[in-house]
């Protein structure tokens, strides 16, 4: 279901793509490149790919949990506004966890990675994002008592909002500056800035950040991509080397509990430096 809604709104993101760079390039400004921009692209149909490997058996785990649900939840707009409020709450957990969990950032590192910001980045996705154990942040919502397919359509919901708050071309939208995630909000999210490292998790609503001390607003110019920048852009490259450096360092470390620090500790607890959003 979920790949389904993306895919029916791929027209609706390629032209906005198309009308970003073509406003950005009359004013001059260099925000894309076309191996950037297709680099996001084989990254994204690596993640369709293996989306489409675990969406059975996930869907299938899913059901067995929502056949133990505790509430019955009866359709309508009151369900559908718990629905909104309960998932992007999950998310902001699940996208905290993907920044302070090695194992996770592993994955999540891939979406950072890039030096530049526009709509496009939104696409800078990982494959191993199942592996990395983030549809662990859905099953609760099914165990309340939302329908998989609810759950489902509404991550997918979320993560298309998500994709309008990538650019640099919106400034501030006044008021909801205070309520909605925002591009602003999401600018600091991707920069390096030493003020900005791991804030501004939201999804659609960043009085999550707001409430659990993670918010910064945009004040001084943002720097984008990773602190130890990785000069590549090979889609392979850019997958799996924070696996591979997590992989080796948990193979180095001595001792069962650095092992394990190494591999789901906080990333800039890395032995080689490796690729932390936070500093050392």
């Amino acid at each position: 279901m979920e790949k389904y809604l993306l895919l029916g709104l791929a027209p609706v993101f390629l032209g906005c793509i198309a009308f970003e760079f073509l406003y950005l390039r009359r004013r001059a400004m260099n925000s894309y490149s076309w191996a950037d921009v297709s680099s996001n692209a084989a990254l994204a149909l690596m993640q369709q790919a293996g989306s489409l490997l675990v969406a059975a058996p996930l869907l299938w785990l899913m059901q067995r949990i929502h056949a133990h649900r505790l509430f019955e939840l009866a359709p309508g707009w009151t369900t559908l506004a718990l629905l909104v409020v309960a998932q992007d709450l999950a998310y902001y957990w699940q996208h905290r966890a993907s920044h302070r969990i090695r194992w996770m950032w592993a994955s999540h590192v891939t979406h950072h990675s890039s030096p530049r910001l526009n709509l496009s980045t939104a696409f800078r996705q990982s494959l191993t994002y199942p592996l990395s154990g983030v549809w662990l942040f859905s099953l609760p919502l099914v165990w309340i008592g939302f329908t998989p397919t609810q759950v489902v359509t509404m991550g997918a919901l979320n993560l298309a909002y998500q994709f309008f708050v990538h650019t640099e071309t919106v400034r501030s939208l006044g008021w909801l500056e205070a309520v909605m995630n925002t591009p602003s909000h999401h600018r600091v999210h991707h920069a390096c800035n030493e003020r900005y490292l791991d804030r501004n998790y939201a999804g659609i609503f960043i009085v999550w950040d707001r409430l659990f001390g993670t918010f910064t607003p945009e004040r001084e110019r943002c720097v984008y991509g990773l602190v130890h920048p990785l000069h590549s852009h090979n889609p392979l490259r850019l997958t799996f080397h924070e696996w591979i450096a997590m992989l080796r360092d948990a193979r180095l470390a001595s001792g069962a509990r650095a092992r394990l620090l190494q591999l789901f500790g906080p990333p800039e607890r890395a032995l080689d430096g490796g690729a932390p959003m936070a500093p050392n």
